[in-house]
């Protein structure tokens, strides 16, 4: 004989709200990024930035959670060496984001260890300016990768590459060739070793989406973007019309991690 059960309305809110919230946790599982660029006058102020990220900054960041910040410098045939300094923080959601802005506002021994930098004076300042970009994760690689070069730090090449688009609808159409075109598996099975890909949501040079290749030496980087550039199916997805004008500015910066980046 079948039971029909009476389930009370607080079981079903309850019930209810589980669903919510594993809907929510299941949709906000992709990552976030910032990217800090601090502009330079010379050695003076990289210095002063050194000490501040390595011995203020960063240790502060991981008390609060976040274990892997990357640090990183142009190489040194750019001409923005010794003039910028470029910094990437990965956060689990936007929450996340601002919360961790409250935690470094409350952190007394970063306050104390930053003061110089986070106090200097109108006459000594330690940057010119500072640039702040908010990156949100692609469907296709929705959490970043470290990877695992046995070189040394001023060996290895990270390149950060910036693609603006001319109009929204066509920066969409060149987001959607990452993901559904399939460009993220090409780097993938090219092992590229990507730390992330991801559309600006707050930045300077909108509509545009950046991405962070990485390579054991500038050879290996030679190396790679050749057998990218040359692949079959790289030229089949790019004869596309749908990802034809896409682009209408690219951007490249090879760099090297710093010797306290934590990859």
């Amino acid at each position: 004989m079948n039971q029909t059960k009476n389930y009370s309305p607080k079981f079903i809110l309850i019930v209810l709200l589980a669903l919510v919230l594993s809907f929510t946790t299941s949709a906000a599982s992709i990552d976030y990024y910032q990217i800090q660029v601090f502009r330079l006058n010379g050695k003076a102020q990289e210095t002063k930035v050194d000490n501040f990220l390595k011995n203020a900054y960063l240790p502060a960041l991981h008390r609060a959670g976040i274990k892997t910040v990357g640090v990183f410098k142009p190489i040194e045939s750019d001409t923005t060496s010794g003039k910028r300094v470029y910094v990437w923080i990965p956060f689990k959601s936007l929450n996340h984001f601002s919360k961790i802005q409250d935690d470094l506002a409350n952190d007394q021994e970063y306050q104390s260890k930053g003061s110089d930098f986070l106090g200097a004076p109108y006459n000594q300042v330690p940057f010119l300016r500072k640039e702040s970009i908010l990156l949100k994760a692609f469907s296709d690689a929705p959490e970043f990768f470290i990877p695992n070069h046995k070189t040394s730090p001023a060996e290895r090449i990270y390149e950060l590459r910036s693609y603006e688009g001319p109009t929204e609808n066509l920066f969409r159409q060149k987001v959607k060739m990452f993901n559904e075109g399939g460009e993220i598996k090409l780097f993938k099975k090219l092992d590229f070793n990507a730390v992330f890909y991801a559309e600006v949501v707050s930045g300077s040079t909108m509509p545009n989406l950046m991405y962070l290749t990485t390579f054991a030496d500038m050879a290996a980087n030679t190396a790679h973007w050749d057998a990218f550039r040359n692949h079959p199916d790289w030229k089949a997805l790019s004869a596309l019309e749908e990802y034809k004008n896409t682009v209408s500015k690219s951007v490249k910066i090879l760099l090297h991690p710093t010797d306290y980046s934590d990859f």
